[in-house]
Formats: C-alpha cells, sequence, structure tokens
C-alpha cells in the first residue's frame, strides 16, 4: 500500500504531530507536558521519543548529509545540548538547504520532507 507523504509508517498521527512532539522534547519539555499540549496519551508521546532518541546520531547523520547534498550552500546547524536536539537540528537544517534550492519545498513542513526523505520510516524499527 502506497502512504501519503503527511505519514509515517505504523503511525496514526500526522508527521506534523510527531514532528512537534518531537520539537518540544529537544526543547526541553517533558513527556506529560508534551502529551497534554498535542492531546495525545501519554504513552504514545513516549513511544515517539524513545524511538526517535535510538536512533537520533544515525538520524542526525543521514539528514545532515540531505542538507549538504541539497543546499545551495549548505550550512550546517551548530551543536545542541543534547544528540537529540541535534537530530531535531538536522531536520529543520535539510528542510531549509531542501527550500533554498527547489523553493516548493518550504511549502512544507519540516516533518513532511523527513516523512518523505525516509519513506515514511522516520521512526520504523528498521531505519533506512
Amino acid at each position: 500500500m502506497l502512504l501519503p507523504v503527511f505519514v509515517l509508517v505504523r503511525r496514526v498521527d500526522l508527521a506534523e504531530v510527531i514532528g512537534a512532539a518531537l520539537v518540544a522534547k529537544a526543547a526541553g519539555a517533558g513527556v506529560r507536558t508534551i502529551a497534554v499540549r498535542l492531546g495525545r496519551p501519554v504513552e504514545t508521546v513516549r513511544g515517539w521519543l524513545r524511538r526517535f532518541a535510538r536512533r537520533a546520531e544515525q538520524i542526525r547523520a543521514y539528514f545532515t548529509r540531505v542538507l549538504v547534498d541539497a543546499g545551495v550552500d549548505p550550512v550546517p546547524p551548530a551543536a545542541a545540548d543534547t544528540v537529540f536536539a541535534d537530530a531535531v537540528a538536522a531536520v529543520a537544517g535539510a528542510w531549509q538547504a531542501a527550500g533554498s534550492r527547489w523553493p516548493g519545498v518550504g511549502e512544507v513542513s519540516p516533518w513532511r520532507l523527513a516523512a518523505a526523505v525516509t519513506h515514511g520510516r522516520l521512526l520504523a524499527p528498521r531505519w533506512p
């Protein structure tokens, strides 16, 4: 089955909702606060955050390569306090770089780009 670009494999929520949770965690919010803010069960949000955290270094490296390959004059994001935050920053940086080369990309969220680039597998058990 083909999935639309705005969802991730085996996830009910839109990529933007999951992305909002990841951004909030990178900014220092706790899982309960994020769950309340998004109106999602705590265990669901905890699962997203754990899955992303397990692959944070892999995700950071992958999206940094996307940023460098797609950018017209790429500038990798500055190092953050955690690998988790670095990975979130790399996704945002790749989105900005792709938008600088292909303006239409800027019309979608960074998390839709992440879903498209990973073929919906950003939080999948096996990552590209």
